[in-house]
């Protein structure tokens, strides 16, 4: 692959957060003039590093899954490994309920993190945390990193069509928690 110029770069990278932004506001029902407006770039600019915007779409969505999986994998050495996984779960929650494009992306199955291979990046990576944190005895254990993923989608819901009702996401967080019976 060759190698980008600085100011090609740069201008990869305006795009990149300014799509981030207006997908986070309206999914893939903005257009891409009004990103590369936001960006501060022309659209010709915009199609030189994006063909579609479908494909500006799954960039933006796997760098912030990317992001995520960085972030469990940099947890799993944590000394508390029940606390960091709840902070991250909750963390997870929060960060992605700001922004629609992420809510979708993981709540699809096959879809554009998934099919490119984030998805099981980030199901690893919260795997692992996962895991530690149940070793440790602090998260129950009959749950895997797929149950995971659908419990992430669930507190996406819930955070969506409740906004404000962080108590529910908590109640969540109490039933990871491990106990005498499980």
């Amino acid at each position: 692959m060759e190698k980008m110029r600085a100011d090609a770069r740069r201008n990869r990278a305006k795009v990149l957060a300014a799509a981030e932004e207006a997908f986070a506001a309206d999914g893939l029902a903005v257009p891409l003039d009004d990103i590369a407006r936001l960006a501060g770039v022309g659209a010709g600019t915009v199609y030189r590093h994006f063909p579609s915007k479908e494909a500006l779409f799954q960039a933006v969505v796997l760098e912030r899954i990317e992001q995520f999986a960085e972030e469990a994998r940099a947890l799993a050495a944590a000394d508390n490994p029940g606390e960091a996984f709840l902070d991250y779960f909750v963390r997870v929650i929060k960060q992605a309920s700001l922004n629609r494009a992420i809510c979708d992306a993981l709540a699809e199955t096959s879809g554009h993190a998934f099919k490119a291979g984030a998805g099981d990046d980030f199901r690893a990576a919260h795997g692992e945390l996962l895991r530690r944190a149940q070793a440790a005895g602090a998260i129950r254990k009959d749950i895997d990193a797929d149950d995971l993923r659908a419990l992430i989608v669930g507190c996406l819901a819930v955070e969506r069509y409740a906004p404000g009702s962080e108590h529910l996401v908590r109640v969540v967080v109490d039933g990871l928690r491990a106990s005498a019976g499980n």
